[in-house]
């Protein structure tokens, strides 16, 4: 496990477009699909990773919280398969249904949305507005597995709030930090590393 933090993707960059399974369902999940959202939350989890294990519940809980809002979510693992297979879409599906997740997991099997949201941990968080340009990239919270902290979501949902409120955030954002991305071998993005 190689402690990564966020690449702070420069606010204002316009969410890229996507096309991927959602691994409960099969569905193919898209960036359009958010068109008419207020908001959207792409967040890059895994299954294995114990940053994400550690705030997992939390996760869920932000599904149900928010699902009567205007906010649409969705969740996208990455990581290679073959030297990972704990993230394999059928272990993911398990999670999600474990969780009773509201919004959809989706496998992005080239990484190659990953590497246009510039993805570098698991987790990583990015929230955009109603013109899906980017307002926030930074930790859930600064809770972390072994410093005792609550798992509040606080620094996420006050970003979520403000987004939908029609607010600018006005706190700094601090990068969020967990395991690396595990890309396919001759796969790491430029930015990696």
């Amino acid at each position: 496990m190689a402690l990564t933090a966020s690449t702070m993707l420069p606010l204002g960059t316009k969410a890229p477009d996507f096309n991927l399974p959602d691994v409960v369902s099969g569905n193919a999940i898209a960036l359009s699909n958010y068109a008419d959202k207020q908001a959207l939350l792409v967040m890059f989890i895994c299954q294995h990773c114990p940053f994400v294990k550690h705030i997992k519940a939390e996760l869920a809980k932000i599904g149900k919280d928010y699902a009567g809002s205007n906010l649409g979510i969705v969740a996208i693992s990455a990581n290679d398969v073959v030297n990972y297979p704990d993230d394999a879409p059928q272990k993911l599906k398990a999670m999600a249904q474990e969780l009773n997740l509201a919004y959809p997991i989706c496998y992005d099997e080239s990484q190659e949305t990953a590497k246009a949201y510039t993805a570098a941990c698991t987790p990583d968080f990015f929230l955009f507005d109603a013109s899906q340009k980017l307002v926030y990239r930074g930790q859930l919270d600064d809770s972390r597995p072994s410093n005792g902290k609550p798992v509040t979501g606080k620094d996420l949902r006050a970003a979520i709030d403000a987004v939908l409120a029609g607010k600018d955030i006005t706190f700094e954002q601090q990068p969020s930090v967990g395991c690396n991305i595990k890309w396919k071998q001759g796969n790491e993005p430029s930015y990696y590393g």
